[in-house]
């Protein structure tokens, strides 16, 4: 039985940190086609219609939170996640783990020439580290013999939601790397391509801090999704308690 906490139907695995890394150390280890993703107020507010993402979501490998709404969320229907994991968070950490176990990581990402501007930042602080193929998603199909001769054993994909998750579905069968993980915009982070905002707000408040950088962009993702977010959470605890 499936015991993980659920929001607005999505299950979401409660890891931290290490727990998050040992996880994808094992379906690394495991060789078989895994995906990973991760969920916050926005992908579910999202998946709320578009039943594709709900789908996927829910048939992941492995999916968990990025983001404090979903921690709110899941303490209100009486669940509790350790905490959010957001990829500029533990993006170092990957490269370090990826140094120790080997692992040749690739990255697909949005506009052109940022994935690669993050993997050189990666790579200069993290000698060692082995990013073997960088390209862009925005085209009509990508090259997948040439991102599968590379032998990647994960393959980071940042594009946002719901492109990324998309792209996955897309394309996973004819990707031969054991893990391929949807990162959102990380790469735009590790760039410097964008600034997180005040470390004192991000820490604790990411959606504000990402407003006050990119308020023309993301007012609507936040003051109008967030809010109807936590709408849905609460009708589905009042459809809960109402069993």
């Amino acid at each position: 039985m499936d015991d993980r906490p659920r929001v607005l139907g999505v299950p979401i695995d409660p890891v931290d940190l290490d727990g998050l890394l040992d996880r994808v150390a094992v379906l690394v280890d495991g060789g078989r086609a895994a995906t990973v993703c991760y969920v916050n107020a926005h992908v579910l507010d999202v998946s709320t219609r578009d039943p594709g993402l709900v789908h996927f979501l829910r048939t992941a490998d492995l999916c968990y939170c990025d983001g404090r709404g979903v921690v709110l969320g899941a303490r209100l229907l009486g669940h509790h996640l350790p905490g959010r994991l957001t990829g500029a968070d533990w993006i170092h950490d990957l490269a370090a783990r990826s140094i120790d176990e080997g692992w040749r990581l690739a990255w697909v990402g949005g506009e052109p020439g940022v994935t690669a501007d993050a993997a050189r930042q990666l790579e200069a602080r993290h000698s060692g580290l082995d990013i073997v193929h960088t390209d862009h998603g925005f085209r009509l199909a990508p090259d997948l013999a040439v991102l599968n001769s590379a032998r990647p054993d994960i393959v980071l994909v940042g594009m946002g939601t719901p492109l990324q998750e998309r792209w996955v579905r897309w394309y996973r069968a004819g990707i031969e790397a054991p893990v391929v993980w949807c990162v959102g915009a990380t790469a735009d982070f590790v760039s410097g391509r964008l600034r997180r905002g005040p470390d004192w707000l991000s820490r604790d408040h990411e959606w504000m801090a990402r407003l006050v950088v990119e308020p023309r962009r993301l007012w609507r993702r936040y003051l109008v999704g967030n809010p109807r977010f936590l709408l849905r959470v609460l009708d589905q605890r009042l459809q809960d308690g109402s069993r």
